[in-house]
């Protein structure tokens, strides 16, 4: 009987130990939950746009029409056939923007294929590029704005709506090869870093390696007047950034579609374009690779306008037949709760004013200003 007292006694005991031990273990590991940094929770944004970039490249690669003549090719358009040119649609595609149509088409979500009747358009009535990134970052499309030189905008963005919440204060930045960005994103007001054109971000950094952005053409090669590096030298000092400062918004601008395309530079509007696909493989590798940021950044991806067809694609503005045609591309988490991934097929209208909101629902941080704000595109 003692014998079996004791195997009992000892039973419970280890019974008990086991329920304590649990126990703690839950507790601590709540208590871990509880205590873990917002900033390890929150989800990180990063929008990218490339100035000017036509939809019918996105969804369409090389565009023959264009192609074919030599007044847009410097005389010679073998390279650009070598290099882009394919009979097939899904060849073509692959061979400009690689990463958007191995990855983007599979993972993430792809908005603004006309030729499909799933329509994306600027909802200003201006269709360049002021009136489109206060578009894209207000959500509001002011009529009022109404040209590239137009004074600090007086409307309040996104990125200074998540500046001001404890989670992203002083971790929200924007580089960008214009200098027209301080005033689009009013630098002064919005509390957060706008570096563009030939800006030092050594303040920012305390670090030797982040000089000037365009230090190296600033006496010497400027191809875009004053106002405008190359693209080159925005995402390097952008990159830096990310892997240095690990902020928890950021948006990039890179310019060189635009000013080659109105340089009527058929080639290196699309040497940029690639390139630009490239540097967009680049941050998404290291945001899948880098704790904080795997599985928790969303990436916005689109442009300011569209340009005209054939002839017109140098250019853009109201009179511009099909300039108010754009796209964009969403990167991140949960996609597939709100629909289908990969190219969108179905027939639809959205706005450039609906991604403000898009993204931040997204993000579980609605945006919310005093001015009208596009509603969400689901």
């Amino acid at each position: 009987m003692r014998l079996i007292k004791n195997k009992l006694l000892k039973i419970t005991y280890l019974a008990l130990l086991l329920a304590v031990t649990t126990a703690h273990t839950a507790i601590s590991q709540a208590n871990k939950a509880a205590n873990k940094p917002a900033n390890n929770v929150t989800p990180n944004l990063i929008i990218i746009t490339t100035d000017g970039f036509r939809w019918q490249e996105v969804f369409g690669g090389m565009d023959t029409a264009i192609a074919n003549q030599s007044k847009f090719n410097q005389g010679d358009s073998t390279y650009i056939y070598n290099k882009y040119g394919a009979n097939d649609l899904a060849t073509r595609q692959k061979k400009l923007m690689p990463f958007f149509w191995s990855q983007v088409a599979k993972e993430g979500m792809l908005f603004g294929n006309r030729d499909v009747n799933n329509n994306v358009d600027v909802a200003n009535p201006h269709w360049f590029s002021y009136p489109g990134y206060n578009e894209i970052f207000t959500g509001y499309p002011d009529t009022a704005i109404n040209s590239n030189d137009y004074m600090p905008n007086p409307h309040p963005n996104v990125f200074a709506f998540l500046n001001a919440q404890p989670a992203y204060k002083n971790k929200v930045a924007a580089f960008g090869a214009w200098d027209a960005f301080d005033r689009i994103l009013n630098e002064k007001v919005s509390g957060f870093p706008v570096i563009n054109g030939f800006e030092s971000i050594t303040q920012l950094l305390q670090d030797p390696v982040a000089v000037s952005i365009g230090q190296g053409l600033k006496d010497s090669y400027k191809p875009f007047k004053e106002v405008e590096c190359l693209d080159v030298y925005t995402h390097q000092q952008a990159m830096h950034y990310l892997q240095t400062k690990k902020p928890k918004a950021l948006y990039i601008s890179y310019g060189e579609t635009d000013e080659w395309a109105h340089h009527a530079q058929y080639r290196d509007y699309l040497d940029a374009a690639h390139q630009v696909d490239a540097w967009i493989a680049q941050i998404w590798k290291w945001v899948q690779a880098t704790p904080g940021y795997k599985d928790n950044t969303y990436i916005l991806v689109t442009t300011d306008h569209g340009r005209g067809f054939n002839e017109a694609w140098t250019d853009h503005g109201a009179d511009v037949n099909g300039a108010s045609s754009i796209w964009f591309a969403l990167m991140g988490p949960g996609l597939q709760k709100i629909g289908p991934l990969g190219e969108q097929t179905q027939k639809g209208q959205f706005y450039q004013k609906q991604l403000a909101a898009t993204m931040t629902k997204l993000m579980g941080k609605p945006f919310v200003a005093s001015h009208p704000i596009g509603s969400a595109i689901y």
